[in-house]
């Protein structure tokens, strides 16, 4: 909302020693925040006067053209008194006039310099101007003619055609609609800023009562059209300029001057915030009808466009059809042209949700459809149709015809229940019931009542429903910037939740381990399930579908970390990284057939069946674990040899996490995609499967640009958590030595080692401190279709050292037991 400062002056009195700055500024803090003052004059300068044409001799040149050759007065504004010879192309003067000049020296906007030049055969020393050079207007035909009493030739012309005034920009939120108006500025001045007064409401005037003599208006719909006012005026002359007031004013606000009739319109609305339309009597037929528009029924609106209305589109009719779409456009066949002699002056009060729809259904943006949707005051329709009535008879000619039709009564404002002490309580400040009411009497409320106060908000205030409304109010004019900045006391925390204590267990075993930790996306597409190797009855490739995903090749939430995980170890691949070892501890979403999740209500809260149903119909969504290596699982150097990375580290990754939360988990071959079939294992907590782990299948390294041999794995942690110790006890060292016993047992190549170190394991007994294969060996000396496995089995006692033969004895126990369990033969 643009308005010139002289303008909010003409209806609130601001005190002389207030800069601009300093008004806008108080302005902001209540709200009303400031876009921008600008100047429409910033950009010329030098010498821009008053000057008289004292001759004007019309040539015609060879192109067909006429340019007149002008002598104009200008006083001492050139230097010497004498006359100043002009050409000019425009001929809506004549000599007597006064007209706007601009001298050598001067500059208008766009950098265009003036200075004396040969043309048309003259040394034309200067230019007789028009709005369009001076930044006022688009009007480029014809020069600006000043009224006769408007000043003495040589006087800086600025003061008159408001180029050296201050305009203010203010960004207008949408609850704030009232101040879309000079009204509704004024009335922000008058309560922000101290030592303003003198409110003079420009809505308030006596108006005539309505009559059976105005035109007939009936209103099928009420509840869209509440108000519907309607004044003529007769005997106009469309060829009546408008004043200059009114075009500067439009031009400074934005709005691009047309017609005087069109302007006045235009204006009452800057002026009260209450959108106008004019019609040409003459052109309608039989009464003014509002309603909704029919199945199919179309209106071509004044822009030109052919529209195919809806039933929800509040219109306006006569006997000829559709006219206008009301409170948004007018129609093309009643629109006002240079013709209209009777203007019929329509001030109608529309719903605001009906104009919203229905400017967005048609995409029509206006000045007035602004307004209307976002609501404006119900009972000022009389007096800002009397007001363009008056302008257009005062400027136009014609008579009032004294038919007044007044359809409808505003609707009533709300009353609002809300405690005195409310604003004291929500801010923070110290304000007092009595402060409250003055704020909100302040605005146009009326207050009634103590401790619980009854406030009936303003008609030009419908944004106050609530309140929280109406506290907003009190602490905005008590002022924001009064609210102390208090940092809030931290109320004693109960510290990290059990799971939230393991999981940042599980990350540092995992960076201890020499892994780095990644974040992807949760999403997946059937390409990525493809490359996995999925066969199409894998229950991974149940995943749930996106209604707007981020991307079409990845429409659906992932039921596993390892697609993610091994295109972002891919990429590092890609980019010469040869040694990658990443993991990622996030949830995966596994749908389950249930019904559809149930919208619930926002205006209270759900039962605990609703809340029930809602749980009941959202996806499973367990916490997994994902670990993706390649490379060098050790680095080669002067220290020796380096070592790849082998299905072995993959297991080895997911053991050292179940030690850290204090689980055993046992091991077994599988073939499951993506892994390879013989070097993946199947890791069990117990009896409970938990994941897998191993090297990936050649066909998937290939299709995520992974190296062969890349390793993987991805368990599930919330069964794991489940499980976990989360005190561990403190280790037991014991002071006496070791004993140390190695075997090696032949077993069949089918046997997995795992179920051989579990038996020997179980056999050692309590003594056992560690077990450790260091060895398998296959060839000649154990046969075709075995192979050997040697493990390093270590034996301790915590109170004693252990006596000759003790540990021996342990170590043949548990070759029995693996004997019995595997068929394994000590070498």
């Amino acid at each position: 909302m643009k308005t010139p400062l002289s303008w909010i002056t003409e209806y609130v009195d601001v005190p002389d020693h207030l800069s601009t700055d300093e008004l806008t500024a108080r302005l902001t803090l209540t709200g009303l925040k400031l876009e921008g003052i600008h100047s429409p004059g910033a950009a010329i300068t030098g010498p821009l006067v008053v000057g008289r044409v004292l001759t004007m001799e019309p040539e015609p040149q060879k192109n067909g053209k006429t340019i007149n050759w002008c002598t104009v007065d200008v006083a001492d504004a050139n230097g010497t008194g004498e006359p100043q010879g002009i050409v000019c192309g425009a001929h809506n003067f004549a000599p007597g006039d006064l007209v706007v000049v601009v001298l050598p020296g001067g500059v208008l906007p766009g950098g265009f310099e003036i200075s004396a030049r040969k043309t048309y055969g003259h040394v034309s020393s200067g230019m007789i101007c028009s709005a369009a050079e001076l930044g006022l207007g688009d009007d480029h035909d014809g020069i600006i003619v000043l009224p006769s009493d408007a000043g003495k030739p040589g006087e800086d012309v600025r003061p008159l055609l408001g180029l050296d005034e201050e305009i203010i920009e203010f960004e207008i939120n949408p609850d704030r609609a009232y101040a879309l108006s000079l009204r509704g500025i004024a009335r922000e001045v008058l309560v922000s800023v101290d030592g303003a007064s003198g409110f003079r409401d420009p809505a308030l005037r006596d108006t005539p009562a309505a009559n059976d003599q105005g035109h007939p208006v009936v209103v099928e719909d009420p509840t869209g059209c509440p108000v519907f006012v309607a004044r003529t005026v007769t005997g106009f002359d469309p060829a009546s300029p408008t004043p200059d007031f009114i075009a500067q004013r439009l031009t400074a606000a934005g709005m691009r001057p047309i017609s005087l009739a069109v302007d006045v319109t235009n204006y009452v609305m800057l002026e009260t915030g209450r959108p106008i339309h004019g019609y040409d009597a003459d052109t309608l037929q039989g009464p003014i009808v509002v309603r909704r528009a029919r199945a199919g029924e179309r209106l071509t609106t004044l822009d030109g466009t052919a529209r195919t209305l809806s039933e929800e589109d509040l219109v306006v009719t006569d006997d000829s059809g559709i006219i206008g779409l009301g409170g948004v456009m007018g129609g093309e066949s009643t629109e006002m042209s240079a013709t209209t002699t009777r203007v019929l002056v329509e001030a109608a009060h529309w719903d605001a949700t009906s104009m919203f729809r229905t400017g967005r259904r048609h995409k029509i943006t206006s000045e007035a459809g602004k307004r209307n949707e976002r609501g404006v005051d119900a009972t000022i329709c009389e007096a800002a149709a009397d007001r363009v009535v008056e302008l257009l008879t005062t400027y136009g000619g014609g008579q009032v015809d004294p038919g007044v039709t007044v359809v409808g009564t505003p609707p009533p404002m709300p009353t609002i229940t809300v405690a005195g002490d409310r604003a004291a309580r929500v801010s923070g400040l110290d304000i007092s019931e009595e402060r409250a009411v003055e704020a909100l009497r302040a605005v146009g409320c009326e207050v009634s009542g103590t401790g619980t106060l009854e406030v009936t908000p303003p008609p030009w205030r419908p944004d106050l429903t609530d309140p929280q409304d109406t506290t907003e109010e009190v602490i905005r004019l008590v002022g924001y910037d009064t609210i102390p900045s208090v940092l809030p006391k931290a109320p004693g925390g109960g510290g990290l939740t059990r799971t939230q204590l393991l999981r940042r267990r599980i990350g540092r075993t995992m960076a201890g381990a020499g892994y780095v930790e990644v974040v992807t996306f949760p999403f997946v597409g059937d390409h990525d399930l493809d490359a996995l190797g999925l066969p199409a009855d894998d229950p991974r490739r149940t995943t749930l579908r996106l209604s707007n995903p981020l991307s079409s090749e990845a429409p659906g939430m992932t039921t596993t970390l390892l697609p993610a995980l091994l295109r972002t170890a891919g990429k590092n691949v890609g980019l010469g990284t040869t040694s990658v070892a990443i993991f990622e501890a996030a949830p995966v979403t596994l749908p389950r057939a249930t019904a559809p999740a149930p919208i619930l209500p926002v205006d209270r809260r759900p039962t605990d069946a609703e809340l029930d149903a809602l749980t009941k119909a959202l996806p499973d969504q367990p916490l997994h674990l994902g670990v993706v290596a390649t490379g060098d699982a050790e680095a080669a150097g002067w220290w020796g040899d380096g070592r790849a990375v082998a299905w072995s580290d993959a297991v080895d990754a997911v053991q050292v996490v179940a030690e850290a939360l204090g689980l055993e988990l046992t091991s077994r071959p599988a073939d499951t995609a993506p892994w390879h079939p013989g070097r993946c294992a199947a890791l069990l907590l117990g009896d409970v499967l938990v994941g897998h782990a191993g090297e990936l299948h050649p066909r998937v390294c290939a299709a995520f640009g992974l190296p062969p041999r890349s390793v993987a794995a991805e368990v599930d942690l919330d069964v794991m958590l489940e499980h976990a110790v989360h005190l561990r006890p403190s280790p037991t060292f014991s002071p006496y030595p070791v004993a140390k016993e190695d075997v090696a047992l032949v077993v069949d190549e089918t046997v997995a080692a795992a179920d051989v170190e579990a038996a020997l394991r179980e056999g050692a007994g309590p003594l056992l401190e560690s077990i450790r294969l260091f060895d398998v060996y296959t060839g000649e000396q154990v046969g075709e279709g075995k192979k050997s496995l040697a493990f390093a089995l270590r034996f301790r006692a915590p109170d004693r050292t252990l006596k000759e033969g003790e540990s021996s004895a342990a170590r043949d126990a548990a070759v029995r037991v693996a004997a019995e369990r595997t068929g394994a033969v000590q070498r």
